[in-house]
């Protein structure tokens, strides 16, 4: 006798933040009457990468020509500035500078203008007098301006996702179990012991997607290694009028320590990237034993440390000492002191990290049976979060 199966939605999206949002979101518009289910463990959305970035709706100028990353990060800032203005979310385009401070950076910088151009993006070369049209107070060798740039508050974004997205969204939901059989579907296990069940599963856990995939019975072949971005805040904003960045060493997928004036008007200044010691480990007091000893079992996480150890500490360095963490600001804005930084929130990175070391440069979607995969979508993930969302739709409708 043939079993009856009862559905509680047709897509079961695992993730709150912007990019599972985003997800629901083209679901419902591509596929109207689809059922779509969010579980979120937090009590509301983009709380983690979504909600501790610094806001930035980047450009695409720094990712490989034909990447995921270029494609959608290029289209999707277009689409991000054009929702934000639809439904009067704060956003400005603002353009930003990627400034060279050394003379063994203007290779690199050169570089990045050809990238630019190879994806469709408008740049201005600038010689050093130059600099002082967009900020006055910034000191370089040479810089290139990049006016697609822009910022905006993607809480807000995610939020208008949810809205308007029409799926059942159940917050302060945390899976523990998941049981897929490709013939009937996946059933997960809350850990208030409540059962749902979708036709298919998209996992979109940021910081916990290689666990849910796993749960899930497939195996990713690679692990979330958390980063702590860590944040200053500008006590004299006047300094910064937008964006500033560093020359971006083209071995990390981190952008450096830049100033980032916000849609509030204050400037951030950061991030470092150091180890987190937990994946939502925030501080250095944050130390959840079972995922650091995941991250240290991890083979990757040990070749990472043998090839970069210097690049490691001197991001350590400027953790751990204020004065460091001046000077590095103080090439790009001579007249900063240590009494202009003040500590605020930080954010920590889910970078995929491949057995071998690897640090997973692109977005990374894989699928299962009856399930879809994000397992790679730290910045610029909020700026290409429409596209994203587009292209994990359209694998979950094409697996019901």
């Amino acid at each position: 006798m043939r079993v009856r199966i009862t559905y509680d939605c047709d897509v079961l999206v695992i993730g709150g933040g912007i990019v599972g949002l985003s997800t629901a979101y083209a679901i419902t518009r591509a596929a109207p009457g689809t059922r779509v289910t969010v579980l979120e463990k937090e009590p509301g959305p983009a709380r983690h990468q979504t909600g501790r970035n610094s806001g930035v709706i980047h450009s695409g100028i720094y990712y490989r020509p034909g990447s995921l990353k270029a494609r959608y990060a290029v289209r999707g800032a277009a689409e991000m500035v054009k929702f934000c203005a639809e439904y009067g979310i704060p956003h400005a385009v603002t353009g930003k500078l990627i400034v060279a401070t050394d003379r063994a950076e203007l290779p690199r910088l050169h570089a990045l203008v050809q990238r630019g151009r190879e994806n469709g993006i408008p740049v201005r070369e600038l010689g050093a007098s130059q600099i002082a049209e967009y900020e006055p107070e910034v000191r370089g060798l040479a810089a290139i301006h990049v006016g697609t740039t822009g910022i905006c508050d993607f809480v807000a974004v995610a939020r208008q996702l949810a809205h308007g997205s029409g799926a059942e969204i159940r917050y302060g939901t945390r899976v523990v179990r998941v049981d897929r059989r490709p013939e009937r579907g996946v059933a997960v296990l809350t850990a208030a012991g409540d059962v749902v069940r979708g036709r298919v599963l998209v996992n979109c856990a940021g910081l916990q997607c290689d666990e849910i995939a796993r749960l899930s019975g497939d195996d990713p072949d690679m692990r979330i290694v958390p980063f702590r971005g860590e944040y200053y805040e500008l006590a004299r904003p006047e300094l910064v009028r937008g964006l500033v960045y560093p020359v971006p060493d083209p071995a990390f997928p981190f952008l450096g320590v830049h100033l980032t004036r916000g849609i509030d008007g204050g400037v951030h200044v950061g991030p470092n990237a150091v180890p987190a010691l937990a994946r939502e480990g925030y501080r250095w007091g944050t130390v959840r034993p079972r995922e650091l000893g995941t991250t240290l079992a991890w083979p990757g996480s040990w070749q990472i440390a043998r090839r970069h150890w210097r690049y490691g500490a001197g991001e350590l360095r400027r953790s751990l000492s204020k004065r460091a963490f001046t000077e590095a600001v103080g090439r790009l804005l001579p007249g900063v002191s240590e009494s202009d930084l003040v500590p605020t929130a930080a954010g920590v990175r889910a970078q995929a990290v491949l057995r071998d070391g690897t640090l997973v440069d692109d977005f990374l979607i894989r699928e299962g049976p009856r399930t879809v995969h994000v397992l790679n979508a730290p910045s610029p993930a909020a700026t290409a979060s429409l596209p994203i969302g587009r292209e994990v739709a359209r694998r979950a409708l094409s697996a019901l």
